[in-house]
């Protein structure tokens, strides 16, 4: 699986840059994006800047207005954040290979006592290829071994924290008769992801953070 490619669209009168996986063939996927979330195929993956203030109610139809004028169709998956996702971290392990962009403006610990947070969009998105074939439980085995590992990565950094509130991940692999089905943290894929996922985070806290 190739990088992103970098482009543009313009927004209320901004610049706004916009990576763009373009698949050659269907693979299957799993998200939590807010576009293209769950367990399915997928033909393409966006990640796209919005202003630190975005506070639209239809992020599903804004990603799915910004796929249409890239000249995407069919089954994707859409991410936002606020960070400038031109400085997108990329990482691989024997294989494995992840792209990060990594804002920690609104650091949160999961299971914090309940307080008012602002979403705002900084966020941790993660995209990644794993080039088996994974299981269901694999796939979200893998979803929670990354997780695991930015969280590890953050405390690393000296925050006492966890992720932000908007964080996403997504985990890519092709179609392929034969299925692995772990992908731990001690397993032979999800070693891999854990490796490229913390060292993502880890490089992508030095590039610049949220506007």
């Amino acid at each position: 699986m190739n990088g992103p490619a970098l482009t543009h669209r313009t927004e209320n009168g901004r610049d706004e840059p916009v990576l763009v996986w373009r698949l050659p063939e269907p693979v299957l996927a799993i998200s939590s994006a807010v576009l293209g979330g769950g367990i399915g195929p997928c033909g393409w993956v966006i990640n796209g800047t919005v202003p630190m203030s975005y506070d639209r109610d239809d992020p599903a139809d804004h990603l799915a207005g910004i796929a249409a004028g890239l000249g995407l169709s069919g089954p994707g998956v859409g991410l936002l954040t606020g960070v400038d996702v031109s400085e997108v971290v990329a990482t691989q392990d024997t294989g494995v290979r992840l792209w990060a962009t990594v804002g920690l403006g609104v650091p949160i610990r999961a299971a914090a006592p309940a307080e008012t947070i602002t979403p705002y969009v900084g966020t941790v998105n993660v995209v990644a290829w794993v080039p088996v074939r994974l299981s269901a439980g694999a796939l979200v085995n893998a979803v929670a071994t990354i997780t695991e590992a930015k969280a590890q990565a953050i405390r690393d950094l000296g925050w006492d924290a966890t992720g932000t509130p908007t964080d996403a991940v997504c985990v890519l692999c092709p179609f392929l008769e034969n299925e692995e089905e772990y992908a731990g943290p001690r397993s032979t894929w999800g070693a891999r992801l854990a490796r490229a996922a913390h060292q993502a985070v880890l490089s992508g806290r030095s590039a610049p953070q949220p506007r």
